[in-house]
């Protein structure tokens, strides 16, 4: 039998938008003061359900608001959920929010150190490692740089460089196959390519339909919170195309 890595059960989230238009802080402390703030729920995901295999590549698409990037953050531990629940089976790496876990005031090479250890991985680790990181990185003597003054693309490529390092159980991905040129993804896709076939489980977004139907084994579609189909990559992702496609009105 195959070990389950992630167990999403139920999972509903809500979140709580103020529907006063209030220009200012003071303006906002003095309604909630006297519980005169008008709130209206938005319920993000609503009773999603489904699991990942070890081993296996998840799939996950939706358009803008779909869910797709809070349901990572609730399998991250980023979010909790209202209701529900997610079980898993290992430890998991996020790649989610650009150059979250980085300190802009430090050098790319601080924040080897730093991002590692947010990572779980040793400082010794980390020195075993950081030949391997910088020259994936490709930075070289930007490295000892700010990153305040890096592009996207570079720190995209640091971040990547670090947290697949190793072998991580689960791998958390969003949209991190998007950034920097053309040939940095090709190889940033290879080495995702080597950690699947590494046994670890791989749950990403992507608004790349080829993509995800490519390096996926199976495709989750959420669509205003729920999922509307779970199945095999052709048959879910030729699906989602045909609604994109679909005529207006």
């Amino acid at each position: 039998m195959e070990k389950e890595m992630v167990k999403v059960d139920n999972v509903s989230i809500r979140f709580r938008l103020q529907t006063d238009r209030i220009s200012s802080i003071k303006e906002t402390i003095v309604a909630l003061i006297k519980g005169k703030l008008k709130y209206r729920e938005f319920w993000a995901l609503n009773d999603v359900s489904f699991s990942v295999n070890k081993g296996e590549v998840m799939g996950i698409v939706g358009h803008n608001g779909a869910g797709k990037s809070t349901v990572l953050k609730i399998i991250s531990g980023i979010m909790k959920p209202t209701k529900g629940k997610v079980t898993l089976g290992g430890n998991v790496v996020p790649m989610l929010e650009l150059g979250s876990g980085f300190d802009y005031d430090l050098t790319g090479r601080e924040n080897v150190f730093l991002n590692g250890a947010i990572l779980g991985y040793s400082k010794e680790f980390l020195y075993s490692k950081y030949d391997e990181i910088l020259a994936f990185s490709e930075l070289g003597e930007f490295i000892d740089q700010p990153i305040r003054n890096y592009s996207s693309g570079m720190l995209m490529r640091l971040a990547f460089s670090i947290a697949t390092v190793v072998n991580p159980e689960i791998l958390i991905c969003d949209e991190v196959l998007a950034v920097g040129d053309e040939r940095f993804q090709a190889k940033s896709r290879k080495r995702m390519m080597e950690l699947m076939g590494g046994g670890t489980t791989v749950l990403f977004v992507s608004h790349n339909i080829d993509q995800i139907r490519e390096m996926s084994n199976r495709v989750v579609w959420l669509d205003h919170g729920r999922v509307k189909m779970i199945g095999e990559p052709e048959e879910v992702c030729a699906a989602y195309r045909e609604w994109l496609n679909r005529p207006e009105g």
